[in-house]
């Protein structure tokens, strides 16, 4: 739609945390006002896109909703709608967490939304779609973006590493990548850790002990002891697995994890296989 000029005034991405709602409402504001002209693959070296990069680009208004909920603020906000851009194509508008705004700013946004300056263009973040004003949403342009799974975190987190020199074991980034629960921003806080954690390196044993998991063989030790119904087994393993400091939180969850792939491979063999 950008390579053929097809722009509307307002943009909506939704998704959970951390998945790039706002990278890419920052790739978007350097795609429509980069030096080259309007593109869906902007430069990133002039100096609209350098300064977009840095945060400092004067025709980026970027609000975070959270802490500003009140009309008075959103109208402020809106009041210089009016005046074109100062050096950009657009001015470009990017609400983070839209959804905080109260009543009357979503009115007072409506107004500008119906009838916006052809200069003017609106980027919505938010994690709670459900919670905007259908009138809203009715006139963004609507792009809900999905949890990333383990693979795709871990082969970007990969990526990274290679890039950084950083040496790393693939079975410790597969263990960030499932920490991370789908977000690619706390991936990456937690791959920074794991290289304090490591001296440098990320390693599988650092990175359990870090997190507060265990490798999977304790966990097929202690499951293996209670299917046996073998009491002193099964209390030696839950002694031995409280010496090694785990979040009890997070291995009943696994163990809880590692019972329904159990169930699934024997009602559903198929799936397994997919999962890989």
């Amino acid at each position: 739609a950008l390579d053929q000029g097809r722009l509307h005034h307002a943009y909506l991405l939704s998704g959970t945390r951390g998945v790039g709602k706002t990278t890419i409402a920052r790739i978007l504001a350097k795609s429509l006002n980069c030096e080259q002209g309007i593109s869906s693959h902007p430069c990133g070296v002039c100096d609209t896109c350098r300064e977009i990069d840095q945060g400092n680009f004067v025709d980026l208004l970027e609000i975070d909703a959270a802490s500003r909920t009140k009309v008075e603020d959103t109208r402020e906000l809106l009041d210089n709608v009016q005046y074109r851009p100062a050096r950009g194509r657009f001015k470009v508008y990017l609400i983070d967490e839209v959804h905080m705004l109260s009543r009357h700013s979503f009115n007072a946004l409506l107004k500008t939304l119906e009838e916006p300056p052809p200069y003017v263009k609106f980027l919505l973040a938010t994690t709670d779609p459900q919670k905007l004003p259908i009138t809203i949403l009715s006139r963004c342009l609507q792009f809900h973006l999905k949890s990333l799974d383990q693979t795709q975190i871990a082969k970007q987190l990969e990526w990274v590493l290679d890039q950084e020199g950083q040496p790393f074991e693939p079975r410790a980034l597969l263990a960030l990548a499932k920490a991370a629960d789908g977000s690619m921003r706390d991936a990456l806080s937690l791959t920074d850790q794991a290289l304090a954690h490591g001296n440098g390196s990320v390693r599988l044993e650092s990175v359990l002990a870090m997190l507060g998991t265990l490798d999977h063989r304790h966990l097929h030790q202690l499951l293996e002891a209670i299917l046996r119904q073998d009491a002193p087994a099964t209390m030696a393993k839950i002694t031995e697995i409280a010496t090694l400091g785990p979040d009890f939180d997070q291995l009943h969850a696994e163990l809880e994890g590692l019972l329904h792939r159990i169930a699934m491979a024997q009602l559903l063999p198929a799936s397994v296989q997919e999962q890989g």
